[in-house]
């Protein structure tokens, strides 16, 4: 019995000592929760924890999640970084919900040394981005996808209008190159804040320009405010946007105001209309029933996969690190690691990174959906 009880205790010891050297994986989020870009950001973080919750170990290491909200302001958004860094010692930085903010953070992970991954969008070039990858389809990729259906459409001039920021001159950018590229030309540069509330002034020249189309460069409830000017107005011509307008408010507000609205999205939002042979389909679903257990209902945006992405995307980056999280070589061999990703199937698409390269998408992430009475239906 005494023999028993010695064995038992070593064996208490072992575990304990394994426990102490097995260091916790410390993931910092950061996310819109409140102010003009929570319709963005609080899917983000419902998607994380649903990831978490799925896989709650990473390679052999218990994931502490810490999640600050940068209530929709990029200096905010830089201030949480900075702090999930230097005081609560994060190994990796996921967030946020708009491009200021997202290039806020990059510029602090690349400071501080510490890998990002960001859902949204951001374009950083050289060494200054050397430490953040998105998974969010790169702008171009997606703009094109929306022009291509304009060419088809018979399409010849389209208006722009959209954020007066970072988000809104990657989209007009994006708009120019590839409507170029197919014979279409743009005749306007509308912008506005994402705090206005009215864009009357921005439509009026819009629709005195007279174009076949207009292609809006938001995202997010803010969104919709083009898209209900241009109804007041009795604008008919075809409507456009971004994939950043794929959530449950930016619908409600919407209303009838963006029946027909054409948008490009990632393959989530149709997963149930993908072959089988589609190896997203089956992740996608696997998103959808994580979401649920963890939030009690189905997903109804294509935003939260995003944040479920990032997880996927350090899950298989920390398989391959040998390092102590907690430590700078940590950070820097999950860096190396993230960035040499190949073929990790998502839900958004299937990432493959290089280390000067920022997105890791190709055309297998994209798919063009319209809205039809509050719902959002696959374009052949």
């Amino acid at each position: 019995m005494k023999k028993l009880s010695s064995l038992l205790c070593l064996s208490a010891i072992a575990l304990a000592a394994t426990q102490a050297f097995a260091a916790d994986l410390k993931v910092g989020v950061i996310s819109s929760l409140s102010g003009p870009v929570s319709a963005l950001g609080i899917p983000y973080e419902k998607g994380i924890r649903a990831a978490i919750a799925e896989h709650p170990v990473l390679a052999g290491h218990k994931v502490e999640l810490i999640v600050l909200d940068d209530a929709s302001d990029p200096t905010t958004a830089g201030r949480n970084a900075r702090k999930l860094v230097t005081e609560d010692k994060v190994d990796v930085l996921i967030g946020t919900s708009g491009v200021p903010g997202a290039m806020a953070i990059a510029a602090v992970a690349r400071e501080l040394n510490t890998p990002l991954i960001s859902p949204t969008p951001v374009t950083i070039p050289g060494p200054e981005g050397a430490w953040t990858v998105t998974v969010s389809q790169p702008f171009p990729l997606m703009v094109s996808a929306v022009v291509d259906k304009m060419k088809q459409s018979g399409v010849k001039t389209v208006a722009f209008i959209g954020f007066s920021d970072a988000l809104g001159d990657l989209a007009y950018d994006s708009l120019v190159k590839s409507a170029d590229a197919a014979g279409i030309k743009v005749v306007a540069n509308e912008r506005y804040a994402r705090s206005d509330s009215s864009v009357a002034g921005q439509v009026l020249k819009i629709i005195s320009a007279r174009p076949d189309a207009v292609f809006a460069g938001n995202s997010g409830t803010p969104g919709a405010l083009p898209y209900l000017a241009l109804a007041e107005r009795g604008y008919k011509g075809k409507i456009y946007g971004t994939h950043g307008l794929i959530n449950a408010d930016f619908v409600r507000v919407g209303g009838a105001s963006i029946e027909g609205l054409q948008v490009p999205s990632g393959p989530v939002l149709v997963a149930d209309q993908l072959p089988d042979s589609n190896p997203i389909k089956k992740v996608s679903m696997n998103f959808r029933d994580a979401y649920k257990k963890a939030n009690g209902s189905l997903p109804n945006d294509a935003f939260s996969s995003y944040t479920y992405d990032a997880y996927l995307l350090l899950a298989d980056a920390a398989s391959r690190v040998k390092a102590e999280p907690g430590t700078p070589q940590y950070r820097t061999a999950l860096r190396d690691a993230i960035v040499s990703t190949k073929e990790l199937v998502g839900t958004h698409g299937i990432y493959n990174f290089k280390p000067d390269d920022r997105y890791g998408s190709d055309k297998r992430a994209v798919v063009i959906v319209k809205s039809e009475k509050g719902q959002w239906k696959l374009v052949p």
